[in-house]
């Protein structure tokens, strides 16, 4: 579970230099594929980019949601903004959790026998999440981030259809995946702004939002990998996926959101104004980008080249693995200023944390308890939401009793009037 949770966190920290659906996408693919390693299941092996290019789908399409007002309700010096901010921000990461772990766990009950209905799955999330985006915001004018996009309400529409859809078809250790993933991330987005108002307040010199980043990955990482690994799976028959659904999910994980990373945040342009006033900008934005493109085309050889014969071992989940996140972590480095010399202390521990991942990756194999199950323990699972809620509650009391008014800070409601 450590391995799964430090993964996606670091990815998660090093998409806060990237943002958006196609950020988020990279980092919850490196989730999925550090699960598929952990987890010493064979029949997972071969199925392993399209396990990650769910999670890809499923994490990035939260990446719609904006939350940039929504963190600044959280650092507000009153009780009723800050636990709104941070009850809100639970909501939101919830919602990046829920489509994560809800479709890794899907791909993972989808076996020969007994075949998720993929088109009818999309049809009703997409169903989904324009009616319940039309009736929450448009009709009855609930909105959580004014004047920014309401878009979090088609997150949770589209959530809300593909839990109707796992109960109606009885795939009970899918929804187990989504409710865990959306527990661990609502907490670790919560409980990472609280943590990054202390940060600055106490003046650490640190990047404090790449610990709220991080804190979401982590937590969200922990709590899919809690809902897989507790959960009872099916033996797929099939040895291998068929070559042409790894080829597309490949293509898709190592070429297309890879180019809109590159697209969206390391072309010369953004490269002239993520660097700022420096000697020489023209040649760096130059040089970083041609590099850039470099290392994105020799990442998507080698790895096509290696699963050319579409065999999936864990020797090679593994390579992926570091391969992916590797890449992606040098992208950070070079978006943030690399060949200006610009290397901040948070690039340096996503190394670390590589390296970490790295070793305990190559710990005894995993052995599956016999205690997995595929019940649905709902009364719990409200019990944790009110115990999360509640924690939050407190650390809103304990934020707001630690400063005044600080830079970037909202009020959603006037306390005045309250």
């Amino acid at each position: 579970m450590l391995v799964v949770a430090m993964s996606l966190a670091t990815a998660w920290a090093i998409r806060g230099q990237f943002g958006h659906e196609q950020g988020a996408a990279w980092a919850g693919a490196v989730g999925a594929v550090a699960l598929v390693l952990v987890a010493n299941r064979k029949d997972w092996y071969s199925k392993m980019p399209i396990v990650a290019l769910a999670s890809a789908l499923g994490w990035g399409a939260g990446g719609m949601i904006s939350y940039g007002v929504v963190v600044g309700y959280g650092k507000a010096d009153n009780f009723i903004n800050a636990f709104y901010g941070l009850s809100m921000l639970f909501v939101i990461g919830a919602l990046f959790g829920l489509l994560g772990g809800g479709l890794v766990g899907l791909v993972l009950d989808s076996t020969k026998k007994n075949r998720v209905n993929w088109g009818a799955l999309v049809s009703e999330m997409v169903a989904g999440g324009l009616l319940t985006y039309f009736f929450l915001i448009e009709q009855i004018g609930f909105k959580m981030t004014p004047p920014r996009s309401e878009a979090w309400a088609l997150i949770l529409g589209a959530g809300l259809a593909m839990l109707l859809h796992m109960a109606r078809t009885k795939r009970n250790s899918a929804i187990r995946v989504a409710i865990f993933a959306a527990l661990g991330g609502g907490f670790g987005f919560g409980f990472g702004n609280f943590l990054q108002v202390v940060g600055n307040v106490m003046e650490i010199p640190f990047n404090m939002w790449n610990v709220m980043e991080y804190s979401i990955g982590f937590f969200g990482g922990l709590g899919m990998a809690y809902g897989v690994f507790s959960s009872s799976w099916p033996i797929d028959e099939e040895e291998r996926s068929e070559t042409w659904i790894n080829r597309w999910a490949l293509f898709l994980l190592l070429i297309f959101i890879p180019l809109m990373v590159y697209r969206e945040s390391l072309t010369y342009d953004h490269f002239l104004r993520r660097l700022g006033e420096i000697p020489n900008l023209e040649q760096v934005a130059s040089m970083s980008t041609i590099f850039t493109a470099a290392v994105l085309v020799l990442m998507a050889i080698f790895v096509f080249y290696r699963f050319k014969d579409n065999t999936f071992t864990k020797k090679g989940v593994s390579l992926f693995l570091f391969v992916y996140l590797s890449t992606y972590a040098l992208m950070s480095y070079l978006v943030t200023g690399l060949f200006a010399g610009k290397m901040g202390l948070n690039h340096h521990l996503y190394l670390l944390n590589i390296v970490l991942i790295f070793l305990l990756s190559r710990k005894e194999v995993m052995e599956w308890s016999s205690k997995t199950t595929d019940s649905l323990i709902i009364k719990k699972w409200f019990l944790y939401l009110i115990l999360i809620l509640a924690f939050l509650a407190v650390l809103s009391l304990i934020a707001i009793s630690s400063h005044g008014e600080l830079p970037g800070s909202h009020n959603r409601f006037d306390i005045g009037v309250l």
